[in-house]
């Protein structure tokens, strides 16, 4: 999915009583709207079939061919008038892709009066979204579902309908590397590999005395100097021991080989005590930085959190990070400080970045063996928040919360803000009895209704939703 070029299949469903003149229209400001919301747009042109639009079985057939060759990861339906809804089902159900479908239909272009050529779509889109119930296809319906292509709040619900898409495709098809097992102690990160692997995901591990092993044969090379060199640039190393760095700089490199040998998407790692007591350093600068990158990595083998993570970071196509719901803050009930040790890519960053010791463990493994933690405040605006897990039986489940990051005198050490989230008690309880683990995972902006749409709709994740006035929407 990361390396994947983002296609979307266009179906202008036309029914031929209707004008062509009209459908032509409304197919070619349908792909301007696509292509404007920066969509590559994959459409039957007007030799394949039919003015380009889709009516017959025949064209039909030839669109779901185009759509599989093309491997769109999206599907538009613009009902340009009534529309033709067995051609709709049909190019859907013989292309073979399970892929996300957005419908809609366009809007008459005036009152209509006895001699008016019309459209019907607002009654043709009833029929098309009754037949994709009846082949078992599901659909995102647009905000307004009767509108002109060109309209912004139409555009706007394309550009969330292809981060929708994003979403889906990346899940369900992605590889997450496991380095480490989780630390015993903490049950909260178990997961079902079995039943992750039926939603498409591929969990690759490794040992981490492997990781050790190579990175102590590991020589100080050039390759390694200029990662000390990139570190030094990325934060503040003051006080770090010449030491630490080439360790930190190494287990990076070696991470980065497995990223690139297994083709992975995200990553969650064992970052303590294994790598503190066997080589004397923290994991937290190599996975903030590489979350800094796009490629989200969680603490503690948390593979439910890597999935979190990468699933915003496909939504909102900016970094993610894992944290604790830590503390609440005692003068007010509403704000919640959202923390790690120091993992959190620097592109959250507020303060300076500053790399260094893990203080909760230093006390255990010495401080000498525990730097590489990335401490700062996270800066202030809107996040959304969000966190995947199993039940006892394997069936998936999430919550999606929506925040904000203000500034407060409390402080604290490691990588934090604190998040005003309405009704938190409330919220924090619901969290409780519906058996949501300590970390969630965060973005930056309001991917809320992406997120609800991808694993509500299409992936099959039963979604608690607490400030969510209308399913879908925020």
């Amino acid at each position: 999915m990361k390396n994947a070029k983002q296609k979307f299949g266009l179906i202008p469903a036309n029914r031929g009583f209707f004008s062509d003149e009209l459908a032509a229209k409304m197919r070619s400001e349908t792909i301007a709207a696509m292509q404007k919301a920066g969509m590559e747009v994959v459409v039957p042109d007007e030799e394949l079939t039919k003015i380009g639009c889709v009516e017959t079985l025949a064209e039909a057939e030839k669109t779901a061919r185009l759509f599989s060759e093309q491997g769109v990861i999206g599907i538009v339906v613009a009902a340009v008038n009534f529309g033709e809804e067995q051609a709709v089902a049909w190019t859907i159900k013989e292309s073979g892709l399970n892929v996300p479908v957005f419908i809609f239909g366009c809007q008459e272009e005036e009152a209509l009066t006895p001699n008016t050529p019309r459209r019907d779509s607002f009654c043709g889109l009833l029929s098309i979204g009754e037949v994709l119930r009846q082949i078992g296809a599901k659909y995102t319906v647009a905000q307004n579902p009767i509108c002109f292509p060109h309209d912004p709040l139409f555009i706007e619900d394309l550009r969330k309908f292809a981060a929708i898409c994003r979403v889906v495709t990346g899940v369900s098809n992605a590889r997450y590397g496991q380095i480490g097992a989780r630390p015993d102690s903490f049950w909260t990160c178990r997961f079902d590999e079995k039943s992750l692997q039926r939603l498409g995901v591929t969990t690759v591990t490794l040992d981490l005395s492997e990781a050790i092993g190579a990175i102590e044969r590991m020589k100080d090379d050039v390759d390694v100097k200029k990662k000390i060199d990139d570190i030094k640039g990325y934060c503040a190393t003051d006080g770090i021991p010449d030491g630490a760095l080439s360790k930190i700089a190494k287990f990076e490199l070696f991470v980065e080989r497995f990223v690139e040998e297994k083709d992975l998407d995200a990553l969650a790692i064992q970052c303590w005590t294994s790598l503190q007591e066997n080589l004397g350093i923290c994991s937290c600068t190599t996975m903030s930085r590489l979350g800094n990158k796009g490629i989200p990595c969680a603490c503690e083998s948390d593979i439910m959190g890597t999935l979190s993570m990468h699933a915003l970071h496909l939504a909102s196509q900016a970094p993610a990070a894992l944290a604790d719901w830590n503390n609440q803050h005692n003068d007010d009930p509403d704000l919640v400080n959202v923390w790690h040790c120091g993992v959190f890519p620097t592109y959250f960053a507020q303060t300076k970045p500053k790399m260094g010791v893990q203080e909760i463990i230093a006390g255990s493994v010495g401080r000498e063996n525990a730097c590489g933690v990335v401490e700062f405040e996270v800066k202030t605006g809107p996040i959304t928040l969000f966190r995947a897990t199993q039940d006892s039986e394997g069936f998936f489940k999430s919550v999606i919360i929506e925040g904000n990051i203000e500034e407060n005198t409390a402080k604290t050490f490691g990588a934090y803000g604190w998040c005003r989230v309405n009704n938190l008690t409330s919220i924090y309880r619901d969290i409780l009895l519906r058996h949501f683990p300590h970390h969630v995972g965060f973005t930056s902006g309001s991917v809320a209704d992406v997120m609800w749409e991808a694993f509500g709709n299409y992936l099959g994740f039963d979604v608690y939703a607490p400030n969510q006035k209308v399913p879908g929407m925020w």
